[in-house]
């Protein structure tokens, strides 16, 4: 593991160990519900760990079952009950449709099972803390797949802004785009709002969790817009403004319908008294008013370090760095007993903050009645009502004559 890596292990009290019935002595025993994009990623990084023996993969297709079975040796399940019951099993890797979260975490706590969880972990924020709180009562290591926690990039602009090398901040833009939805097309549970889908639970989790990990969770929202540009049932973009504290707000626009950039992009602005950062997944910009007791290597004026300056190497490559790396995290938390740089009470606030979103958007630019107000009536009856009566369109070819 790397020293970046460890660094962001933060003890905790005796967080339950590792069983070891079959397999090699030590090994962590895993299964993994649900084989679509992000499961069989993470298929393909937990299966290479050098501690891991995958045990296990549960989903609803036969033929990705038939694949797996063939080629990994791993025993498959369609029903993720029965998973849990017959497999011998230390942790369990949850990438199922965001609806279907809780359920699954839930079985898998209570079981003593360790859970990583893909994001946004579940879309109601008080089931994410009572999880939370189930998991922290057991002991058992509990963390969610936010991985842009994990880019060194990141991690190197929240150490600054720990520092507090820019000064007090008083403005941030926080901003996500890419090209999910570039046109109408057929449904899936990602276009469908009760499943979950939609760039709000998506591109935007991302965004605001990167957020609350650099200086804190938003407290407050206000003049949010969710606007659909090709999908029927979610919205395709969002815009917000954030109150993190009485000094502090900030912008966030997320846009999956942007199809300018190649993949997702993920990037965040703080403005402070001392100078400003822009930081995305690429590159570290950072520019200081002053250095005074600034750290080693930075100076006034701009200050540029990229991604390949930041980023150590991992044992396995698939998706990203990130990727590997949070799944590393996630293995030292279980033998070092270690509480998870993104977890279940952390990726709950999250959600909060969507629900915030969500809520304040259906009254944003509610009509006057629904504020108490009387409504306005159509154009045709106001003009009626006042006694204007517009000219016809004889009458105007009349006048001009």
């Amino acid at each position: 593991m790397s020293d970046a890596a460890r660094s962001q292990c933060f003890l905790c009290d005796n967080v339950s160990g590792v069983r070891t019935a079959g397999g090699r002595e030590g090994m962590i025993k895993a299964a993994i519900v649900g084989a679509g994009k992000m499961g069989l990623s993470h298929q393909s990084i937990f299966n290479a760990h050098p501690d891991i023996a995958l045990q296990a993969v549960c989903d609803t297709s036969a033929y990705v079952l038939d694949v797996l079975a063939k080629y990994t040796r791993v025993s498959t399940f369609t029903d993720y009950k029965r998973m849990l019951d017959e497999a011998p099993l230390d942790c369990i890797i949850v990438a199922t449709p965001s609806r279907y979260h809780a359920e699954v975490v839930r079985a898998a706590l209570e079981r003593g099972l360790h859970t990583f969880c893909e994001k946004p972990f579940g879309l109601l924020p008080e089931v994410g803390y009572e999880l939370a709180a189930l998991a922290e009562q057991k002991k058992l290591v509990h963390q969610v797949g936010y991985h842009y926690r994990f880019v060194a990039a990141f991690a190197e602009a929240k150490r600054l802004l720990d520092l507090g090398v820019i000064g007090e901040l008083h403005h941030v833009r926080i901003e996500a785009y890419g090209p999910v939805v570039v046109r109408p097309k057929g449904s899936t549970w990602r276009s469908q709002k009760a499943e979950g889908g939609g760039c709000l639970f998506d591109y935007a989790c991302h965004a605001i969790d990167l957020a609350s990990y650099l200086i804190g969770p938003p407290v407050g929202v206000s003049g949010t817009v969710l606007n659909t540009v090709f999908s029927e049932d979610v919205e395709d973009e969002i815009y917000s403004t954030l109150k993190f504290n009485d000094r502090l707000y900030g912008q966030l626009s997320a846009n999956w319908s942007d199809e300018s950039y190649r993949k997702m992009s993920v990037r965040l602005t703080f403005w402070g008294t001392n100078g400003r950062i822009n930081v995305d997944r690429q590159e570290l910009q950072v520019y200081l008013r002053d250095a005074t007791g600034a750290p080693e290597g930075l100076g006034e004026g701009w200050n540029i370090r990229n991604t390949t300056e930041l980023t150590r190497p991992v044992w396995f490559y698939v998706r990203g760095e990130e990727y590997s790396a949070q799944v590393e995290h996630f293995v030292e938390c279980i033998k070092t007993g270690a509480t998870p740089l993104s977890n279940f009470r952390t990726a709950a606030d999250t959600v909060r903050v969507a629900k915030m979103l969500r809520q304040n958007a259906e009254t944003s630019f509610a009509p006057a009645a629904a504020r108490g107000a009387p409504a306005l009536p159509p154009p045709q009856t106001r003009d009626r009502e006042i006694g204007i009566r517009k000219p016809s369109f004889l009458n105007v070819l009349l006048k001009r004559g």
